[in-house]
């Protein structure tokens, strides 16, 4: 459940603020009593090696030379210096 603070009370306490994100608290922001925006942790997650291997497991094998002309087709970057 998100607790409901002013814009001003973020400014004046952002201190306590960063803390209780850091327990995973969640608040709504508000200005003249209007919600403006969320501020949650961000949630991070660790994926094992095992995961990871097993989630690209049935995935096709990348031909080198073609992802990097596609690459090179959208960045359009030229690799030589410029001076």
């Amino acid at each position: 459940m998100s607790t409901v603070i002013s814009q001003r009370d973020l400014r004046n306490n952002s201190g306590d603020i960063m803390r209780a994100l850091d327990q995973g608290q969640e608040f709504i922001i508000t200005r003249n009593g209007v919600p403006v925006g969320e501020l949650r942790p961000v949630r991070r997650q660790f994926v094992g090696r095992a995961a990871l291997a097993a989630a690209i497991a049935g995935a096709p094998p990348i031909d080198a030379r073609r992802f990097r002309d596609d690459v090179d087709a959208i960045l359009d970057e030229d690799v030589e210096p410029r001076s």
